[in-house]
């Protein structure tokens, strides 16, 4: 079925970072290119920019035209212009900042469609994965130099703020049912960003590229040496880029979302991003990391964060239920899970 399918920019400081290739260290998975067989026509170009608060690299292995690489570029800062819930002006911060009393509010066309799609994985989870958390998320802060957990009656104040059920979309028209709704699509904007760069990439003909938006890993097609890409999925807590498992793929979408990027240690508890609607606490459920792959990226953003917050069991059991999707699953203990199908990506494991 179509619907199981389907659903800042830093200052120069930043651009010497990227060049020196501290790029890697943003990303939660991080791409092996093995350029072996016949030689190569052309030589890759890659630009790296800092946007939708992550590190983002675009690499075109079959052509040398730059103008390319521009124009994808400045199509990810026009969407995160859109989505963005800090950049004033953009449609979510609208959302966010609207009157008291306001109740709809029009978007774009593509703001609707990702809220919309935002609203299927939350129904999806029933509520588990909510784009309504902004008053939660808002709480914690897991970049910042003060590592604190927020008040106990802060947490459940925020949590009864969150409620998905509370949105509504109807074309361009966003209706929220009261004042206290807020969005957050940061577990699910970069995916549908980086579906809609690899359309443009490939109406310019592009036919070999690895786009790499912090934990999404998108491939257009397969190496110029009729090989697949590899995709190193990193091992949780692991020194430097440790590797879980390597992953071949072609023309598909790698999405992770783990506890060991965006937290912090308190009192021997480790606290990330991955927030619990229900109790606005992280969630704490055995699992590290949960990878999708998957032939959208919006998809695999939606269902790591969903299967995430299900848990190991009955995450696999969404995961293998839809069609053209596997997922990677690793707990507490080190121990790899993959659904059904997975295990035919694999490249190799190492321990």
């Amino acid at each position: 079925m179509e619907e199981k399918r389907t659903e800042h920019r830093l200052e120069s400081k930043w651009q010497a970072l990227i060049m020196t290739g501290i790029v890697l260290a943003a990303a939660l998975l991080f791409l092996y290119s093995f350029l072996g067989g016949k030689k190569k026509e052309t030589q890759p170009i890659t630009r790296s920019d800092f946007a939708l608060d992550t590190f983002v690299t675009v690499t075109l292995y079959d052509t040398e035209d730059t103008a390319v690489l521009d124009g994808c570029m400045e199509l990810c800062r026009d969407y995160e212009k859109l989505f963005s819930k800090t950049i004033e002006g953009s449609d979510i911060y609208r959302i966010n900042h609207r009157e008291p009393g306001q109740r709809q509010i029009t978007v774009a066309s593509e703001t609707a469609e990702l809220i919309e799609k935002g609203l299927f994985y939350s129904r999806l989870s029933q509520g588990a994965f909510d784009i309504t958390i902004a008053p939660l998320s808002e709480l914690w802060d897991f970049t910042g130099e003060e590592k604190k957990v927020p008040e106990k009656e802060a947490v459940r104040d925020a949590a009864s703020k969150v409620d998905y059920e509370k949105v509504r979309v109807s074309g361009r028209e966003i209706e929220l049912l009261n004042d206290q709704v807020q969005l957050d699509l940061g577990a699910i904007a970069k995916g549908y960003i980086g579906d809609r760069m690899k359309e443009y990439l490939e109406a310019q003909g592009v036919k070999s590229a690895v786009l790499n938006l912090g934990g999404n890993v998108i491939c257009i097609g397969e190496q110029p040496s009729g090989n697949p890409f590899h995709i190193g999925l990193r091992k949780p807590f692991g020194a430097g880029y440790e590797q879980a498992a390597v992953l071949r793929i072609t023309d598909l979408s790698v999405v992770s979302s783990g506890v060991y990027e965006r937290n912090f240690q308190k009192d021997g508890v480790n606290y990330h991003h991955i927030l619990n609607p229900q109790d606005g606490y992280p969630y704490q459920n055995g699992l590290t990391d949960v990878t999708i792959v998957s032939e959208l990226s919006a998809d695999g953003d939606g269902l790591s964060t969903v299967c995430f917050s299900l848990g190991l069991e009955k995450g696999m059991e969404v995961v293998d239920s839809l069609d053209g999707v596997y997922g990677f699953f690793i707990t507490e203990d080190g121990e790899l899970h993959y659904s059904k199908g997975a295990k035919d990506l694999l490249a190799n494991q190492r321990k």
